[in-house]
């Protein structure tokens, strides 16, 4: 069907068509296999030369995993946190305590919604004030009682109405920053899917960052950037190009710690593996977080982020 699968993709849908056509036809096996070898080797050729567009719009798939997706996977007894205690309870954000393996955590994530209902109600993953000060809250519940603390990044970016800016939007995503830079509790981060400027940096400070292998991390998406840049929205594979925004790009950059791999094809073609790659991935890095005295924790959280990116006088 259109939609569920992208342009790029197009070669694999139609040889996929074809091997279903011959299938319940006398005489074809041997057809058959010679398609599905030609199949697997198309796949391998497509997904590992994946340009940065491409991987936005892996990382965009309606079909993707999102948080809730995966937390109730990996996660037993996940009792959801709900409200800022000052305005409301923003639904773009997902905040809660759960069991993860022999570990208590609390979890705070980023949700999008999958049928136009949903995304209404959780406002399309990007939160308002109220969001990051739920967010702030679960924060200060999990240091409070020396709980690890996992964030699931997946926003194009928080939201920039008047609203959500006269209720201190750029206010209460600082604060975060500021509190999670010295929060003493292991932390976390796993961009999921789209880890769109302040709006996923608010919940995005940690010990550890994980990346989803198609997934993408930028100070801005791409069509903004050629909005601003050169005034045309539809220079965003350019843009894309230059801002370097996949897990790889940022690996080298030593923005992220880790990539989390994903299935041939993107999370959504096997989420059940994707889920077992993530939750392997929390495991590891909680084992070895666990591992190290709280003051040297923080004192290598903040210099982690002060020696992300280059000055030059």
């Amino acid at each position: 069907m259109k939609g569920l699968w992208l342009d790029f993709e197009r070669p694999i849908i139609e040889l996929e068509s074809k091997i279903e056509e011959l299938k319940g036809i006398r005489g074809v096996d041997a057809e058959i296999n010679k398609l599905k070898s030609q199949l697997k080797k198309l796949k391998k050729s497509v997904y590992s030369n994946l340009n940065r567009w491409q991987r936005v719009q892996l990382a965009r798939h309606p079909r993707r995993p999102y948080a809730l997706d995966i937390i109730k996977e990996i996660t037993e007894d996940f009792i959801e946190l709900h409200g800022d205690r000052c305005f409301a309870d923003d639904k773009a954000i997902v905040s809660g305590i759960a069991k993860l393996a022999d570990y208590r955590v609390v979890i705070i994530a980023e949700q999008k919604g999958r049928d136009t209902k949903e995304k209404i109600s959780r406002n399309f993953g990007m939160p308002h004030p109220e969001g990051y000060r739920k967010a702030m809250r679960i924060m200060k519940l999990a240091e409070k009682f020396g709980l690890p603390l996992i964030t699931m990044v997946d926003t194009p970016g928080a939201y920039p109405g008047v609203g959500a800016e006269e209720r201190g939007q750029a206010e209460a995503i600082a604060r975060n920053l500021f509190s999670l830079a010295t929060l003493e509790i292991p932390i976390i981060v796993i961009i999921l899917g789209e880890g769109g400027s302040g709006g996923a940096l608010a919940i995005a400070l940690g010990d550890r960052i994980l990346m989803l292998e198609n997934s993408i991390y930028s100070v801005i998406s791409p069509e903004g950037c050629a909005s601003i840049l050169w005034r045309d929205a539809a220079r965003n594979k350019e843009a894309a190009e230059a801002l370097k925004i996949t897990a790889e790009d940022l690996k080298k950059l030593g923005v992220i710690d880790e990539i989390i791999p994903e299935p041939v094809g993107g999370a959504h073609i096997d989420v059940a593996k994707t889920v077992d790659n993530i939750k392997s991935a929390i495991i590891k890095n909680l084992m070895e977080l666990k591992k190290i005295p709280i003051d040297k924790l923080i004192s290598s959280r903040i210099e982690k982020f002060r020696n992300i990116g280059e000055y030059k006088e």
